[in-house]
């Protein structure tokens, strides 16, 4: 097949993309390079199977051609990370909602496959846990900015499944819950890239709030089999699937965990909301997903637990000390 990966040379699509070519699918990348960043697709560029293209999915010209040679398009392009989020909330909203409905008006005229990556973001600030996907969503004021993209990625999700019931389109629709792995930077607020670079460096491990707000965090390669998995089930199109791990734990104890497993002196300090972003902040104090619809579907389970993953995440940026 020929698969198009919007946002391909990001930290997921990356991983995504090798794992396509390692399946022998012919592979088309488009990326602005806002927030990817071409050396994730290093190992990619030599294949004659691989094509990138340095534009964004709101050049409408360009999505044409692009999707009319492909037969599946994988879209994850997207403004993403709190820090960016927070700063640049116009970039958020236009960037997430003009660029999927580039992507699905297109799609639509040739009826081609289209997962749709959304979000954990969506269900704000919902107590009722694990969270499923048919549970009501509970966002904040709009007041603040922070909500600007959980609300771009919910009119994402509507489109999709509007077109999906009005046009007949194959849409599928993947709510990430914390994604991590190698690759994957801190520069715009990821907790575990940065606080692995904090401690390999010496420096202080700054934890936002008061580091009892809990997370489960996923594999990139175990995503990547649900998303891979669910493309390949018609039976998914039309509806909304949680994928991510249920290995919860407080950023306050991910900072400790991470001391210890690189055996860093670095001191763990907490940084008020305001002092971190510049402006009030509004969290939620969990986020776990329930992962009984895509384990149904596709038999999803992740494999990967966190300690294999943050092992695996030091050692990529120790090999990026050593080579500096």
């Amino acid at each position: 097949m020929r698969v198009l990966v919007t946002g391909g040379a990001g930290f997921i699509g990356s991983h995504l993309c090798e794992r396509l070519l390692k399946e022998r699918h012919m592979v088309d990348v488009i990326d602005d390079l806002s927030t990817g960043n071409i050396a994730n697709i290093k190992n990619c560029m030599g294949n004659e199977k691989f094509n990138f293209y340095n534009d964004s999915v709101i050049n409408e010209k360009m999505m044409y051609i692009l999707i009319d040679k492909s037969d599946i398009i994988y879209h994850l392009a997207a403004a993403v990370g709190v820090q960016l989020i927070v700063e640049q909330p116009v970039r958020t909203i236009v960037t997430n909602i003009k660029g999927t409905e580039v992507v699905l008006e297109t799609a639509k005229k040739f009826q081609k496959k289209v997962l749709i990556a959304s979000t954990s973001e969506i269900y704000g600030k919902s107590e009722s846990f694990p969270f499923k996907e048919d549970d009501d969503t509970v966002l904040g004021s709009t007041t603040y900015s922070r909500w600007s993209y959980a609300c771009s990625k919910a009119i994402d999700e509507f489109l999709g499944l509007a077109y999906h019931r009005q046009f007949g389109l194959p849409v599928i629709i993947v709510r990430f819950f914390n994604t991590v792995g190698e690759r994957q930077t801190g520069q715009y607020g990821m907790v575990i890239p940065r606080f692995v670079e904090a401690a390999l460096n010496g420096e202080p491990l700054n934890i936002y709030g008061n580091g009892k707000q809990a997370r489960c965090f996923a594999n990139v390669l175990d995503i990547i089999d649900g998303m891979t998995s669910l493309v390949n089930d018609s039976a998914s199109y039309g509806n909304v699937y949680n994928i991510g791990s249920t290995e919860e734990i407080s950023i306050e104890d991910l900072a400790v965990k991470i001391k210890e497993m690189t055996g860093s002196s670095s001191e763990i300090k907490y940084i008020p909301y305001e002092v971190a972003y510049g402006q009030a902040f509004d969290d939620m104090n969990r986020r776990i997903p329930c992962l009984d619809r895509i384990e149904q579907q596709v038999g999803y389970k992740p494999k990967i637990s966190l300690d294999e993953t943050l092992k695996r995440i030091i050692d990529y940026f120790r090999e990026g000390i050593i080579r500096k």
